[in-house]
């Protein structure tokens, strides 16, 4: 599985940027795809993911501010981030499972906020 993102880029506090992730390659009908991210001297963290069935899940300091959606005819994930701030300020890779294989991963792609 090849995971493709775009979107990324520098904002000011308070814009918005749409983050997006193409998968390719043998693809599962059941799956889970989302975001990580992860800013200097710390761990990767959970931003959002969505399953097949459009179950999603969000990290506590995100909710309200970004919604993740998809298409699966496409095979295509969405982060719409709003109210950007400058701790989202971090390197966010796009996060495909199927529940059978390793996690795929996307080379990471980085959003800047500045205040």
């Amino acid at each position: 599985v090849q995971l493709d993102e775009s979107g990324g880029g520098l904002v000011q506090a308070g814009g918005s940027l749409r983050l997006s992730c193409a998968a390719s390659g043998s693809i599962f009908s059941i799956n889970t795809m989302g975001w990580y991210r992860q800013a200097p001297g710390k761990q990767r963290e959970l931003v959002a993911t969505i399953t097949n069935t459009g179950g999603t899940r969000y990290a506590d300091s995100v909710k309200g501010r970004f919604t993740i959606s998809r298409d699966n005819a496409k095979n295509t994930v969405y982060l719409q981030m709003s109210s950007l701030k400058p701790e989202d300020t971090a390197v966010y890779y796009c996060y495909y499972s199927d529940y059978v294989r390793f996690d795929f991963w996307g080379q990471g792609t980085q959003v800047t906020v500045s205040s």
